[in-house]
């Protein structure tokens, strides 16, 4: 097949049609410039579906106009999504992330094209996926056509990350700077949960964390460690002065050992700098990546996730605050069970005990109505706050109840103890 060479993004979206199923590449491999063509191009276009994770800089495609032309199916919100999603203008679709790709292969999903943002070819013709292989692999081994943003400026990367120059229908070439995402501020609530929750942390444990403050502020607890690994969906930034340092040398794993496995990552241009051309760093697709059966191989694996809500049997929601959509199912639960089932492992939740501004308690007598259960009380392990961590695997409903109570504010305290009568008819 001869390649398309475009001279603008808008000629490379050109070949999109009425009533496609686009898949577009996520996180920090978004291909934005060609969100700005297609949000041009969608406004001649009718019926038009845009199949998404979390995307990064995408409000091009947001806009009010362009519905009746586009609309977005999500299987995870992002910020320029929540809005679309709030006022019933876009779709959400809970599923395991690890499912995504199945969904993809098997047909369920149709997908007629892709859309993505990719390192220049080598000497053989192969392009990367760069810092993002995600769903996306799956994507482009099953979309009818591939439509490329070639970013000089993109790393090159190694895994499944690899895909043939002669496989795309049009690219657009041109230097585009990666999303920057620096590291969070910590504040004495973010420092006291991530030591809560790095004293449940041993030598050689098998980490999983995504990105934020609370990760971060985990893995600056743990310099005096030895001999971590990492096998996590998404890594960032926080990682790297443990790497620079010996303690995470993933030498201990069983699956992978010496390599950091992950399906993308998000950060700082050190982060993408430290990835470019490392092939230390296998970059897998996320139905591999986020497979529990893959995860529970290594030993002592420390899945580390957060939370919106939590009640008092340990019914967990992370994707939403009532009946309004905030992230996504995503790989928690791949990670939660694939962690539990590991020789060793700990599935931790990790959260601040309250919301805005104090005003809320995230710990609650009941979730609220409509609320996610992204994580099961049957599948719920450790749950950590500023305040302490509650292991609820094996206790009973009073059990958990006491051990939840313990770790939540203490504002709010008395009231728990009140509902948990009220409620569960649980006396404390």
């Amino acid at each position: 097949m001869t390649v398309k060479v475009c001279q603008t993004a808008l000629e490379a979206v050109s070949a999109i049609e009425d009533n496609e199923f686009i898949w577009t590449h996520s996180m920090a491999a978004t291909p934005r410039l060609l969100f700005s063509a297609l949000a041009e191009h969608a406004k001649t276009r009718r019926n038009l579906t845009l199949l998404q994770l979390h995307t990064e800089r995408g409000d091009a495609l947001a806009d009010p106009s362009l519905k009746g032309h586009l609309r977005h199916r999500c299987y995870f919100s992002s910020a320029s999504t929540r809005p679309l999603l709030a006022k019933g203008d876009a779709d959400y679709v809970p599923v395991f992330l690890s499912e995504v790709p199945k969904i993809f292969r098997n047909g369920e999903q149709v997908i007629d094209t892709a859309i993505v943002q990719v390192s220049p070819p080598d000497k053989h013709g192969m392009c990367t996926m760069g810092v993002s292989v995600e769903a996306t692999n799956s994507a482009c081994q099953v979309a009818k056509k591939i439509i490329a943003h070639v970013n000089p400026k993109m790393p090159r990367t190694h895994g499944d990350a690899f895909i043939s120059y002669d496989r795309f229908h049009s690219v657009y070439w041109q230097e585009d700077e990666l999303p920057s995402h620096p590291m969070a501020k910590q504040d004495d609530v973010v420092k006291a949960i991530g030591e809560n929750v790095a004293a449940l942390i041993n030598d050689g444990d098998c980490l999983q964390m995504g990105i934020g403050a609370i990760p971060d502020a985990v893995l600056s607890c743990l310099h005096d460690r030895k001999d971590l690994g990492i096998h996590t969906e998404l890594f960032s930034d926080g990682i790297l002065d443990l790497v620079e340092a010996g303690v995470i040398n993933n030498r201990l794993k069983k699956v992978h050992p010496g390599k950091i496995v992950t399906g993308f990552a998000l950060g700082t241009q050190r982060l993408y700098d430290f990835v470019d051309d490392n092939p230390q760093v296998a970059f897998l697709d996320i139905e591999y990546v986020n497979d529990t059966s893959i995860i529970r191989r290594n030993d002592n694996v420390a899945a580390i996730n957060s939370a919106l809500q939590i009640d008092l049997s340990g019914q967990i929601c992370a994707d939403s605050i009532g009946t309004s959509i905030y992230s996504g199912v995503g790989g928690q639960m791949d990670f939660i069970r694939g962690a539990s089932l590991s020789k060793g492992g700990k599935a931790v939740i990790a959260l601040p005990s309250t919301a805005r501004n104090g005003q809320l308690s995230r710990i609650v007598a009941t979730l609220d109505a409509g609320a996610g259960v992204v994580t099961t009380r049957a599948h719920a392990h450790y749950i950590a706050t500023e305040f302490g961590v509650a292991n609820l695997r094996g206790k009973s409903l009073k059990e958990r109840a006491e051990a939840l109570i313990s770790i939540a504010h203490p504002d709010f305290k008395e009231q728990l103890c009140k509902q948990c009568y009220e409620i569960w008819n649980i006396r404390l």
